[in-house]
């Protein structure tokens, strides 16, 4: 139980995490204000476990969820019921282009933390990096297939953080263990916007 206390940001961090995902799968706004708080204490705990491509990443997420929380509640006008954003589908052309951005960015990424910093695991780290840039701004735009990448997303994660929690920092196993529950909390979101999609074209 000492690490859990010497550890209170990753505490507070997968607390956060959790009831940001969850209202996220219920499509309460009040994810992003969440968000926000998930984003700043989890940039704290990456950049003292040395993973730089996160720190970038979370810096991101404080951008994008601002951007999400005002996309939910003006953006869209051709999706909008009743003041509601309604979840959408990604046409096969962005597909395509995303996939473009996140080979090539992985790619880029991982070569330049390699080459020039002393960051763990630079391949995988820039890989999760990039896919939840692209991720995150497909959730702010409320698109279903958001949720197939968190789920790609979390696996890796779950192997970075545990082989990280392992070697340096045991409080990174709580967040292997955040990224394990994310698995199941990406499911239940995928089933979730797919219903509420269906009904709303019915």
């Amino acid at each position: 139980m000492s690490f859990v206390i010497e550890n209170w940001f990753e505490v507070i961090g997968v607390a956060s995490g959790l009831l940001c995902v969850l209202l996220l799968i219920r499509e309460n706004i009040l994810t992003f204000p969440i968000g926000l708080v998930y984003a700043v204490v989890t940039t704290v705990v990456v950049v003292r476990a040395n993973l730089y491509a996160d720190a970038l990443l979370n810096l991101y997420y404080v951008v994008m969820n601002a951007y999400g929380w005002y996309y939910w509640r003006l953006g869209g006008a051709e999706r909008r019921n009743h003041e509601q954003l309604m979840v959408g589908r990604v046409s096969s052309g962005l597909i395509w282009r995303l996939a473009g951005i996140l080979l090539s960015g992985s790619l880029l990424l991982g070569w330049g933390f390699d080459q020039y910093t002393d960051a763990d695991l630079a391949y995988a780290d820039s890989f999760t990096t990039v896919a939840s840039f692209v991720a995150m701004w497909m959730t702010a735009r409320k698109y279903l297939e958001s949720w197939h990448l968190w789920f790609v997303i979390d696996v890796v994660q779950i192997i970075l953080y545990a082989s990280k929690g392992y070697s340096t920092d045991p409080g990174l196993f709580l967040y292997a263990g955040l990224y394990t529950v994310y698995l199941g909390m990406a499911v239940a979101g995928y089933l979730a916007w797919r219903r509420h999609l269906i009904r709303a074209a019915a």
